[in-house]
């Protein structure tokens, strides 16, 4: 991950200045300082990451705005500043990022969701729940009883994208052994202070997944994890996988309004279409046992529309 000083005192403080310009709206300023830094320190992904936004910002300037972007990428080839999702935003299409796990045409790559939440690690479950009214580990635990009754218990259970330990905690006295996996070692930390996992992996969901022993796992969850993934369905062959015999696979996902695909949207987040969700489920050897529209979270006030799916092995 690149780190916070370009190294040279005069390239941070015009940098410093550049993003307090960006900051006010003042994309040609940002711009003209930013290229001041990397006049200085060209080496300094940040500053060509800045000098992208600057750009596009301007109809004027917006054609170089690539050129900048992609700059930034060759310095940070894992693409922890999140520059494919800039260049995505502008209609184009940036490198693989070659043994990363990722399906091909990811936007959002691994090393950026968990530069992500390693930043946000501490005050996670404040603003998730607090300020969005994040709600998807309720949801699923609501559907877990609906379909198998009150007694309902689940021997192993797999947390796919565990976070800071909020599904952990809503699975209260469904879940034997719970295993998380996550990406971001901070959250994993967060997580671990609860005391509710017996094992956490720290690593990308489908290499994490295809570490897992065959037809171990009697219940697997995700909540609000498939919002940074394209493709789902190389995720949903790996979960059946690891599923025993009438496992259960429950997670959320953003919804978009067509019924195939997946949407980047403004809130750089994947929006999934529902019968895209439903082949892909059906070539993954799984039985869609629930699927119905659900409010995950709410977004500068307004309902974000989702889908709550359990499938069975």
């Amino acid at each position: 991950m690149p780190v916070r000083s370009s190294g040279d005192l005069l390239a941070d403080r015009r940098y410093a200045w550049a993003e307090a310009a960006w900051a006010e709206g003042d994309a040609g300023a940002a711009a003209d300082l930013a290229s001041q830094v990397l006049d200085i320190a060209p080496g300094y992904g940040p500053a060509w990451l800045l000098l992208g936004r600057a750009r596009a910002a301007d109809p004027g300037t917006r054609a170089g705005a690539a050129e900048a972007f992609r700059a930034a990428l060759a310095l940070d080839p894992e693409d922890s500043l999140g520059i494919r999702l800039h260049l995505s935003e502008l209609g184009l299409c940036a490198p693989g990022l070659g043994d990363s796990g990722e399906t091909a045409g990811e936007a959002i790559s691994p090393a950026y969701v968990r530069a992500l939440f390693d930043g946000y690690a501490g005050r996670f479950e404040r603003h998730l729940v607090e300020g969005l009214g994040y709600c998807g580990p309720a949801l699923i635990r609501d559907a877990l009883l609906r379909l198998r009754g009150p007694e309902a218990r689940f021997g192993h259970v797999l947390d796919l994208g565990c976070g800071t330990g909020l599904m952990a905690r809503a699975l209260a006295g469904l879940a034997g052994t719970l295993t998380g996996i996550d990406l971001s070692p901070r959250m994993l930390a967060e997580a671990r202070r609860t005391g509710l996992y017996a094992r956490l992996h720290e690593g990308d969901l489908r290499t994490a997944l295809a570490a897992e022993p065959p037809s171990r796992a009697d219940l697997a969850v995700a909540a609000d994890v498939f919002i940074y993934l394209r493709e789902i369905g190389p995720a949903l062959r790996e979960v059946a996988r690891v599923l025993g015999p009438g496992g259960l696979f429950a997670f959320t996902v953003q919804g978009q309004t067509g019924e195939r695909g997946a949407v980047l949207g403004a809130d750089g987040r994947y929006a999934h279409g529902v019968e895209t969700v439903r082949e892909d489920a059906a070539a993954a050897g799984l039985a869609v046992a629930v699927l119905e529209p659900a409010e995950i979270r709410r977004q500068n006030g307004a309902a974000v529309p989702g889908w709550l799916v359990v499938l069975a092995r």
